[in-house]
Parts: structure tokens; sequence; C-alpha cells
């Protein structure tokens, strides 16, 4: 048994208005595949185009180890290279990723590659934030801290990517003053006797190619598996509705730092708790046996 998912929709091309009216306004996600064929970017990013731009630089990398107390918020298990780790890529499969980390700051002439697109989003111009995987590596689902509506592109062969709306979130096993659920959950098999809650989730799902973009409504959970190697790239928007608003501001002043407070404070005893408490909360509210 597999999890509910449907198709996300997929246009080639789509006018601003469109965009907005049927998809923004409505919370809607969406595949545009030609967004990027105008942009340098289209023809240049690959892999080794960044190798050879920026292989001396070291970046941060990032496994799909479970959370530990030890752990700072987003911080890196490893570094390495750049061009260590596209080797690393190209050669075998790797859990490493590349976490949400501002290249273009290191390396300004990347900014030239991309244009801002004029699609009904009021952007946040602030620098892009590029993320790897290697074939297979997976980012555990999560929603995003800060509710933004988010233009994901992809570049370098084939990404899949599978997204829970936030009325989904009673049956994704949530774990407590988080951004994630349970990490034990395999969303690719999911064991639905283990995780019956599951068996009621309807998602989305949609493989990325090259060039291609995904629109990701505010506090949209996304779960993300690199098919091949390859590397990604967001632009955000604020969050529209005053609720997402008031939710990431929660987020960022209250619920982060009283974690990382109660991480200190009871170590590993709180990261038991809180999954524990997933399964708890998650049963109770949908009358499931413990």
């Amino acid at each position: 048994m597999k999890l509910q998912l449907t198709e996300i929709a997929r246009v080639k091309t789509i006018s601003k208005e469109d965009f907005y009216n049927h998809y923004v306004k409505k919370q809607i996600p969406l595949v545009i595949e030609q967004l990027t064929t105008d942009w340098p970017a289209y023809e240049k990013w690959n892999l080794n185009y960044i190798k050879s731009i920026a292989g001396e630089k070291t970046v941060p990398l990032y496994d799909d180890r479970p959370v530990s107390h030890t752990d700072g918020f987003n911080e890196a298990h490893a570094e390495m290279k750049m061009s260590d780790y596209i080797d690393l890529l190209q050669s075998e499969p790797t859990n490493y990723r590349i976490f949400l980390y501002n290249l273009m700051k290191q390396v300004p002439q990347l900014q030239n590659d991309f244009i801002w697109p004029d699609i009904g989003l009021k952007l946040i111009k602030q620098l892009p934030m590029l993320f790897f995987g290697g074939e297979n590596s997976k980012v555990f689902i999560h929603y995003d801290i800060d509710y933004s509506n988010i233009l994901h592109f992809h570049f370098h062969g084939k990404k899949q990517c599978i997204l829970f709306a936030p009325d989904q979130t009673p049956f994704l096993y949530k774990v407590p003053h988080a951004l994630i659920s349970r990490e034990d959950i395999d969303y690719d098999n999911p064991d639905f006797e283990k995780w019956p809650a599951l068996k009621q989730a309807k998602g989305l799902i949609c493989n990325l190619n090259h060039g291609e973009m995904l629109y990701m409504p505010e506090g949209y959970w996304h779960y993300m598996k690199y098919l091949t190697p390859g590397f990604s790239m967001s632009l955000r928007a604020y969050p529209r509705k005053l609720s997402s608003f008031y939710y990431a501001v929660y987020n960022i002043v209250v619920m982060r730092h009283f974690d990382e407070l109660m991480r200190k404070w009871k170590g590993q005893q709180w990261i038991d708790y809180k999954n524990e408490q997933a399964i708890v909360r998650t049963h109770k509210k949908l009358n499931l046996p413990k």
C-alpha cells in the first residue's frame, strides 16, 4: 500500500494573472516547465559549472541522521571543498546534502545567471539559497519556519517532490515544538501498521527536471528525494495569510528558542519526549489506538 498521491498540475508557461488568480490566491501547487528557458542558468547551470567557479569554497554538508539534542539549529554535520563534494556526487550515491546555502554570496557571478521572475508574487529580494544532493539522498519531510510562498527551481538531473497541504498535518505525525514529522517514517514505503494515520493523508507529487519550477504555497509540507545528483534554488515571498504570518513570527521568535532551551536543559530526553508525543497526539486526535 502506498501513500495517496496525486500528480501536481503542470504547464509549459503561464501568464502572471493566471498564475496569481488560479494558484497563488487558491494556494495550489503548480509546476512551470519553461520559466527558466531565457535564463543564462538554463544553459550554464550543471554540476561541472558549479565546480569550475566554486570548487575551492568550503561548503556545509548535512546527512540523514536523526535530530539530536547536541545539534544546533540547522547545524551542519560535515564540511568539504565544493570540488570534492561534486566529485563525490558524480561518482557514487551519498547521503550528504548542501541545505539552504548562500553560495551566491561566496560566488557573486552566479547572480548574473538568473532573472527575478515577474509572476505575481512579491519576491523577497535577498540572495537565493541553493540545495545540492546525491542520488537517492532525501530531505526529511518538513514545512518552512517562515511560511513563505516558494518558487523552487531544479537544475541538473531529476528530483522528486511530495507535498502535503497544511490541512493534512493531523495525519503526518508532526513532532511538537518542531517543523518536522517523525524522522523514522519512510515516506517512500510507509509502514501503515506502525503509522496508521498516514493512510488518511492525501498528498501531491511531481518529478522536477532541469530548469523546471515548483510553486509551493505557504505552510506546505515537502519531502524531497534526489533521483539523480543535482541542485536546486529557491526564491521566496512573504506569507499572504494573516494566520500564516502569525505562525511564522511565533516559530521564529518563540518556538525555535524554546526548543533550543529545552534541548540544553533536558538533553535527549526532550527529543525522545517530542517523538513520543507525535504518536500520542496524532492517535488521540484521530481516535486511533495508542
